[in-house]
């Protein structure tokens, strides 16, 4: 903090505005956009950073650099000052008042390699979108203009014509197998996009009818998270990223399952009505189930400290809301299924004695109708398997 306070009061930020106004120089660049990213770490030097207009708009313009270090170090700064309450309005602000900010940060989360870089920009749009609703609903109406971008050797490039949902699962598969922080903050962004109807319209409506982004997420909860072979511990390590990627899921299916139309409903079938996923949130819900009586046992064994105890609280309150996610997506999955379905799943293993009576467990009495209508197609395909379903939760039975 004291070379800070020294930087600032030998000017540096205006030294380094001529810096950026006159530098040919990448790494020069580089540093002095890193320097100011420290300095703005202390609240009152942050301040004053952010209140010099000039100094703003310079430092948004290297958001359209074209060197990755710069892109990192600018994208640090910006999320350092968008953290501090005092000053984040003064940059969502300037950032909704400049356009082309959406057009480079869309260019480098499409077509940057940069796994670091990606993350950042990630955490960036991340708290802009949280930050400022209105922001975010630009965003996902933009797009529908073209706009000078990134230039190299001081010659404009005009960019594509951005849409939002499509970079932002460009750069989702691009850090899923090096970073799992970074696949957690993109599929953040995705939840909160789902928080307006806009976006949700903005998934569903995209050419492909949203089956690119169902196809990610579909392929991370089948594939990647919470797998067979994993140990029930799994599901507090992913629980943020699970709760987000559900959400959207979630949100896409009642989407589509509000259209009324033969064509839209028989788009829903072809990769909507997935026994795999039916099987997965299953495994997700005995996972939890798993996990919660071995933190039972543990916390028989020893006394927990208080720390220990706000955290194991701040833990399970994530756990319920996976929960409660996973539960609202399992019980709509439940009432669409038919009864070819059903067969497909019992065949494939997915649905069985022991998966039924989890799903049942953790459905009932809040979905008590989605688990009467899937018992309903299950005496169909198996008789045997309803009539023991029933024996065990006699509730359905008397209500039957």
């Amino acid at each position: 903090q004291d070379v800070a306070l020294f930087l600032q009061e030998f000017n540096a930020p205006d030294i380094f505005m001529g810096v950026f106004a006159k530098s040919k120089c990448p790494r020069l660049t580089e540093i002095c956009v890193g320097i100011l990213g420290n300095m703005a770490c202390f609240q009152d030097i942050c301040m004053s950073i952010s209140k010099d207009e000039n100094l703003g708009q310079v430092l948004l313009q290297r958001l359209c650099d074209s060197d990755s270090p710069t892109l990192l170090e600018t994208s640090r700064l910006l999320l350092t000052c968008l953290s501090q309450p005092e000053v984040a309005n003064v940059w969502v602000e300037r950032i909704r008042e400049n356009p082309s900010v959406y057009d480079c940060v869309c260019f480098i989360m499409s077509s940057s390699t940069n796994v670091e870089l990606l993350v950042k920009v990630g955490e960036v749009v991340d708290k802009l979108f949280d930050l400022d609703e209105e922001l975010m609903l630009n965003w996902i109406k933009n797009g529908t203009c073209r706009s000078v971008g990134p230039s190299v050797d001081d010659s404009p490039e005009e960019l594509p014509d951005f849409k939002i949902v499509p970079c932002i699962l460009e750069a989702a598969k691009q850090v899923r197998s090096d970073n799992p922080e970074g696949l957690d903050v993109y599929m953040h962004i995705l939840q909160l996009l789902t928080t307006v109807d806009e976006g949700i319209q903005a998934i569903v409506q995209a050419p492909d009818g949203g089956k690119e982004t169902w196809s990610l997420l579909y392929d991370l909860v089948c594939h990647e998270l919470c797998q067979p072979d994993d140990p029930p511990i799994v599901v507090q390590e992913q629980k943020t990223v699970l709760a987000s990627i559900l959400s959207v899921l979630s949100a896409m299916f009642a989407s589509q399952t509000e259209q009324e139309s033969t064509k839209m409903r028989k788009s829903k079938s072809c990769f909507f009505s997935d026994m795999p996923l039916i099987g997965s949130l299953i495994r997700i819900l005995q996972y939890m189930e798993g996990y919660g009586k071995r933190s039972v046992d543990n916390s028989k064994e020893s006394e927990q400290q208080e720390t220990g105890r706000a955290d194991l609280n701040e833990e399970d309150f994530h756990l319920k809301i996976l929960k409660d996610i996973c539960c609202e997506l399992l019980s709509n999955m439940l009432q669409e299924l038919t009864k070819e379905n059903t067969l497909e799943g019992l065949h494939q293993g997915h649905l069985n004695e022991q998966t039924c009576s989890c799903a049942f467990q953790n459905l009932l009495p809040l979905y008590f109708a989605s688990v009467e209508s899937f018992l309903e197609v299950l005496r169909e395909a198996d008789q045997t398997l309803a009539d023991s379903l029933e024996k065990r939760f006699p509730s359905l039975k008397v209500h039957a």
